[in-house]
């Protein structure tokens, strides 16, 4: 049975960051059995946000689903890129006191990283932000497209649209590649560039085996003291990414994914001015809502399920480079 978190108190420890969905802690030099730092501990809560807004009612067992999908896929691509995970156990590292059970399967111990500022963004599909921009100017950060192109049209290929980092309650916003290179200069930026871009081609053939479209996603990267890049955050979960079903896909519409969506159309009906609070959610929104999480769960990371390794024929490739 999931646990249920809406917000994670963990005394002794401090708190550098409660963002929508996450608590970040930093662990005191010495908290990891190993020695190993600096370090942070990551919980992934059941809160979830819609517009900018985190509504006041949670999705029980949300937190666990995400943090299960994103171990799975740091798990199937580490040997396309770097990621935070330390591999630490978790209760290990709780203050005295504290009940792990409702930090067990929703928590990760990582590695303190230096964030890139600058959302990697992949795109194989024309939706979202990416349409708008094409239908305005025929093309998505910069990047020039065919002519005639239609909603949700597969791409002729993945095309990398990084995005600004807004603060709290702005929104972020497309910029071409050119402004990420005055951003965070040039090598560190074609890193970024082709690390998205190998993530996303590895984990969209993955998705496409089980019948599912990785339409787009987003990544977080970060930086250790020696300049290596990480991948961070979550990874390819239903809130940084677009899942379509096979089978409900049509070109010239907006496919049904595996997201919070169903909340949006619920909030959309509702005449709500997106401004907080957010309103209560109906017992049947949340309920809806959690079985979307947990079928993507299921359908993409049934092996994280039920606790299973990668193959080693999906483990294959170039190592982290």
């Amino acid at each position: 049975m999931a646990t249920t978190l809406i917000e994670a108190r963990l005394p002794g420890l401090e708190l550098l960051h409660r963002g929508k969905v996450r608590d970040v802690f930093a662990l005191p030099p010495g908290a990891a059995p190993d020695g190993a730092g600096p370090l942070l501990l990551i919980v992934a809560t059941d809160r979830l946000s819609a517009f900018d807004v985190v509504l006041p009612d949670p999705i029980p067992g949300k937190g666990e689903v995400l943090c299960r999908i994103s171990n799975f896929w740091f798990d199937r691509t580490e040997h396309l890129v770097r990621n935070h995970l330390t591999g630490i156990d978790v209760a290990s590292v709780l203050p005295a006191g504290v009940d792990p059970a409702p930090y067990l399967q929703r928590s990760v111990v990582t590695r303190r990283l230096k964030p890139v500022p600058v959302e990697a963004i992949a795109r194989g599909y024309l939706i979202g932000s990416g349409w708008k921009d094409y239908q305005r100017t025929g093309r998505v950060s910069g990047i020039a497209l065919p002519d005639g192109l239609r909603q949700a049209e597969q791409l002729p290929q993945p095309i990398f649209t990084p995005s600004t980092k807004a603060a709290a309650g702005d929104h972020d916003e497309n910029i071409d590649f050119d402004a990420m290179v005055r951003t965070v200069g040039a090598e560190l930026a074609e890193q970024v560039r082709d690390a998205t871009l190998r993530l996303y081609t590895f984990a969209a053939g993955y998705a496409a085996s089980r019948g599912i479209i990785l339409a787009d996603t987003k990544f977080e990267f970060g930086t250790d003291a020696d300049g290596r890049l990480y991948v961070m955050d979550e990874m390819l979960t239903p809130d940084s990414s677009r899942y379509w079903p096979v089978d409900a896909y049509e070109v010239g519409t907006s496919p049904p994914s595996y997201d919070k969506q169903y909340v949006r159309d619920w909030l959309e009906a509702q005449g709500w001015d997106k401004a907080p609070p957010g309103p209560r959610l109906p017992a049947e929104v949340i309920e809806r809502t959690r079985a979307k999480y947990e079928e993507a769960l299921q359908r993409l990371a049934s092996d994280a399920a039920d606790g299973s390794a990668a193959t080693a024929a999906d483990r294959a490739g170039p190592s982290a480079g």
